[in-house]
């Protein structure tokens, strides 16, 4: 009898799509399909003229591992308790189920390659096996190499961490790169899976080290980039928004450049060179996703590609993620799926959530859909906080909705700092939290007290906002929040932030 249920199981799998997830990591919009013309990503192109793309997707965080893991749980980051890299939600929140957890419950191979969960404890050093994955992750072996001292310093000659990394790949330690071994792992599974499947394939690029294959920078000249810019801290900007790039500082070419602390811009040529690299890894990556897809059978799969958060190329003089910007946490979002093809318009301009991805998932395999976490139920083992995209990919009129899209970030003072650190605070050092929400237009953030034994918030001590009106500055370079005109539009934000998040 239970052979018999398990077989009718997987007989009534057997009819739905497989699905492939790929994450990249600190990967912003660099698309030309999303209308970046320095970006050059022909099959990023072809995978999104197949299918949907999202231009106003957002992480609920822009550092990785609260990222991913509510990507995956489908809870935000005040839910899991997670704003850091030290703890694992499970022990520390509740037992939530995941993404891949659900497809496994109803009979699909789940497997996880390279950088899905963040690694170390935020997944209890296992991925979240066996919970989430059929067989155990595979992480590649060149990946214990990603921050040794394996770029080369032109002036010494010596090994050192450096933030612009050009190799000779058949020179690295294990004579590849982990990318490279991840797709390769993944391309070889794709050839030896017999049944249903969920396959998270997780590449590090473009993330620092930009320690990419020598021959990429070739596709992007540097003139690309030698423009004129705005590197600069708008000067209405609350000092409690800024991050200071902490670990960018810390790279080795970087030091040499003695940029001032905090707020000390990088000289403009290596400005340049940093935009270059960032290209060059993109299309490097662009490259393995063209080799991954050669092996898919895209009649009966589905693969959505995105990114944890976004990364900072100078815009308000920063170079990194960490921050509640729009450049930081916008990825591109790409839904590609056998049986739902895009009639006329493939784009969707609705704001919507990274953690909407597992609401959609289950939605698009017809799996017993999730149901909303309700205030009063917000702990329970399975919910949603986010909302299926189905609708979105079906129905033209439902892309006029008011959905909103809401971050946060949190600081441990209202000044930057290296000790503790602005960008990558642990718990207990958190004071401030930085709730933002977007919608078709404005960006409002507003930076309040925070406890962080007690994860409560005092709406009344504020110590910074931001409202940037992206119908005249898309780039948010001017802080509308003092604007006494707009002063019933930033109350009406802070209003539905409050709401949100108390």
């Amino acid at each position: 009898m239970i052979l018999f249920g398990i077989l009718v199981l997987l007989s009534a799998v057997s009819a739905k799509n497989n699905v492939i997830l790929i994450i990249l990591d600190d990967m912003r919009s660099a698309i030309g399909a999303y209308g970046d013309h320095r970006a050059l990503t022909p099959n990023i192109d072809h995978l999104t003229e197949g299918g949907f793309y999202f231009s106003k997707a957002y992480a609920q965080q822009a550092v990785c591992a609260p990222s991913r893991n509510s990507m995956l749980t489908s809870r935000r980051p005040d839910t899991l308790h997670l704003y850091d890299f030290y703890s694992y939600w499970r022990s520390f929140a509740g037992n939530y189920t995941t993404l891949p957890q659900y497809l496994k419950s109803h009979g699909y191979f789940t497997a996880s390659i390279g950088k899905v969960f963040h690694p170390g404890i935020t997944s209890n050093f296992t991925d979240d096996y066996p919970y989430s994955w059929s067989i155990e992750s595979f992480h590649p072996p060149t990946e214990e190499f990603m921050h040794a001292k394996v770029c080369e310093d032109l002036d010494s000659g010596k090994l050192v961490q450096n933030l612009l990394c050009p190799v000779d790949v058949l020179s690295q330690p294990g004579h590849s790169l982990p990318d490279i071994q991840s797709v390769d792992k993944a391309v070889e599974m794709l050839r030896n899976i017999t049944q249903p499947f969920f396959l998270a394939v997780g590449l590090h690029k473009p993330h620092i080290p930009f320690r990419i294959p020598r021959e990429f920078l070739n596709y992007h000249p540097v003139w690309k980039f030698r423009r004129p810019d705005v590197s600069y801290k708008p000067h209405d900007l609350p000092n409690v928004a800024w991050n200071p790039f902490v670990d960018v500082r810390g790279r080795h070419d970087v030091q040499r450049l003695n940029v001032s602390f905090p707020f000390g811009p990088i000289p403009r040529d290596f400005r340049a060179q940093i935009r270059r690299h960032y290209y060059a890894a993109v299309t490097y990556i662009d490259t393995l996703i063209g080799q991954l897809l050669a092996n898919v059978n895209m009649s009966n799969t589905a693969v959505i590609l995105t990114g944890d958060h976004g990364w900072s190329l100078g815009e308000h003089g920063e170079w990194a993620k960490y921050s509640n910007f729009e450049v930081a946490l916008r990825v591109p979002l790409i839904i590609n799926v056998p049986s739902l093809k895009p009639q006329e318009k493939n784009r969707i301009d609705q704001p919507v959530e990274l953690l909407d991805l597992f609401p959609t998932i289950v939605d698009l395999l017809d799996l017993p859909p999730l149901q909303k976490c309700s205030s009063s139920q917000n702990f329970q083992d399975l919910c949603t906080e986010g909302d299926s995209l189905l609708p979105y990919l079906q129905n033209r009129s439902k892309r006029n909705s008011r959905k909103m899209a809401f971050s946060q970030y949190p600081r441990p003072g209202d000044y930057p700092t290296a000790h503790p650190n602005s960008d990558k605070p642990h718990l207990e050092e958190i004071k401030i939290m930085g709730y933002s929400v977007r919608n078709q237009r404005f960006r409002y953030t507003i930076w309040i007290e925070f406890n962080p034994k007690t994860f409560s918030r005092n709406w009344e001590k504020i110590f910074g906002e931001e409202l940037y009106d992206h119908s005249i500055d898309p780039h948010e370079n001017i802080n509308l929040a003092s604007r006494s005109p707009l002063s019933e539009i930033k109350m009406h934000f802070r209003d539905i932030l409050r709401k949100k998040f108390n």
